[in-house]
């Protein structure tokens, strides 16, 4: 057994977790750049204003809320907060050191983020940012140097944080034509660089973190629900406008995946899995499949939901469907409706019960040795259409010995436990999978702690919780295992 010989090895990052360059080259501030840094067990915050009276504050970043900020207040900067993404691990000043370092792996694919707010600064601009674009082209200029092929994300939790203080964020039907526009000038001027898009980064994030996925500050049932349909016509529209371009181009959906697992035999517990399945299906049932789902309508009418729509939008969604779905998958979870036996571990915004067979890491991660395979099955009988498993990772406090190596034996374990997983789903039922970008492949920030100490990548970078360090490279152990890999197509994983 091994893997298609056009398999699309590499890694994954985001721009507000990696790229850094805050306000340089003519860049705006996103919603991502007001969060502060967190840990494990306190959340990243929100930093505010309250224009008329210059009261200042934070919120913490939780969900399961409605109100967020406080009355007349909108998100800012704060001149004594540390917010980890405006420097982030720096691949603004480090990109050619970083993607050389792809390139010595082998890749054959990087997936990014593209920084709205560095192309548009404020969203609804008449024109771009000049400067912003020219820093791309170099980024995949350096890219065809190694023929590593780009995969951008257009919004990974960034939007203009303009688009949410003036307009609301993606609850307001505006967006969609400022983020239509954004999408066409960067598929014309990286026609020939970038073939592969995917637009909204984990679009299901939109019900548990509205502000970081749609730049929401209104956190009602209502106003996550018509963010959502915005973002659904959006890529839609984005998918129109990228066939019209050019045939080459292959616009996809980016979910957040676990396979869910009942605690018990109750059937009370089988329901629950159920609804819990629907929540996350019900996106990529819109977004790929090309329909809302009758389970999610029936809901809207108990909740008493009333979409601002138009008969057009539906006829977007039902004719330009994604071309193929990607996800991220980083273990399972299990749920229980009963309450006594819940111990809540964390996790990447998900909570559940403690699953006995699984190991758990200190932030509650889970190594399920399935989990790739069971996401990949279920997708692909739903959907027919290729996958691509574009996040996948585990976090840890990586130690550097003194003799500067860093030994990650568990990360090598837990990726070798999760290729063995796409290994079988491709070769025991068929599945087409196009490629695997492992999470956050050279260290970067982490999304729910803000942390630097929980890391991902194959590559250290010197730097820490509060933005000391050098910002220095060096290869981990599982730098030279993923190189192994890569050469023997999945063959090798000793």
């Amino acid at each position: 057994m091994s893997f298609p010989k056009n398999f699309l090895w590499g890694g994954a990052t985001a721009a507000n977790q990696y790229e850094g360059g805050y306000l340089e080259g003519g860049k705006g501030i996103n919603t991502s750049d007001t969060l502060t840094n967190g840990s494990h067990t306190t959340p990243r915050r929100v930093t505010w204003v309250i224009p008329e009276t210059g009261e200042t504050g934070s919120v913490p970043l939780t969900f399961g809320k409605t109100e967020f900020l406080p009355k007349g207040a909108i998100p800012t900067i704060l001149d004594d907060e540390y917010y980890p993404s405006h420097v982030a691990t720096d691949f603004y000043h480090h990109y050619k050191e970083d993607i050389a370092l792809m390139g010595e792996m082998g890749f054959k694919t990087f997936r990014l983020s593209m920084n709205w707010a560095r192309i548009f600064p404020n969203g609804d601009d008449e024109n771009p940012n000049e400067e912003g674009l020219k820093f791309y082209d170099e980024v995949f200029d350096e890219c065809a140097k190694y023929g590593i092929e780009p995969l951008v994300t257009l919004s990974h939790y960034e939007t203009p944080l303009n688009l949410t203080i003036k307009y609301g964020g993606w609850k307001n039907r505006k967006c969609i034509d400022f983020f239509v526009k954004y999408a066409i000038t960067v598929m014309k001027r990286y026609l020939g660089k970038v073939k592969y898009y995917l637009t909204f980064n984990e679009i299901n994030i939109m019900c548990m973190m509205p502000y970081m996925a749609g730049g929401l500050t209104d956190f009602g049932d209502q106003a996550k629900a018509q963010g959502e349909h915005n973002q659904f016509v959006a890529s839609a529209r984005v998918v129109k406008e990228a066939h019209e371009i050019s045939p080459e181009l292959r616009i996809g959906q980016m979910l957040a995946y676990s396979p869910l697992y009942a605690y018990t035999c109750d059937p009370n517990d089988q329901i629950m899995v159920m609804e819990g399945m629907h929540q996350t299906l019900f996106y990529s049932d819109v977004q790929t499949g090309g329909y809302y789902p009758d389970y999610k309508l029936k809901e809207y009418e108990r909740k008493g939901i009333v979409l601002e729509d138009t008969p057009e939008d539906y006829e977007l969604i039902k004719n330009y469907s994604s071309d193929f779905l990607s996800f991220s998958c980083y273990g399972s979870n299990t749920v229980t409706t009963h309450q006594e036996l819940i111990d809540n571990t964390g996790g990447n915004f998900f909570m559940g019960v403690k699953n006995p067979y699984l190991e758990t890491n200190a932030w509650g991660w889970s190594t399920d040795p399935a989990c790739l395979r069971l996401a990949l099955n279920t997708l692909y009988d739903r959907y027919h259409k290729p996958l691509w498993i574009v996040e996948n990772g585990i976090g840890w406090n990586d130690v550097k010995e003194e003799n500067g190596s860093i030994h990650d034996t568990y990360r090598i374990d837990y990726l070798r436990k999760n290729i063995k997983s796409m290994d079988d789903a491709i070769n025991l039922d068929g599945v087409d999978l196009m490629g695997y970008t492992m999470w956050g492949c050279i260290d970067l920030v982490s999304a729910g702690t803000g942390e630097m100490r929980k890391r991902y990548g194959f590559v250290y970078v010197d730097r820490d919780d509060e933005g000391n360090g050098t910002l220095a490279r060096s290869k981990k152990d599982s730098f030279y295992w993923y190189k192994k890999v890569i050469a023997s197509d999945g063959a090798d994983l000793d």
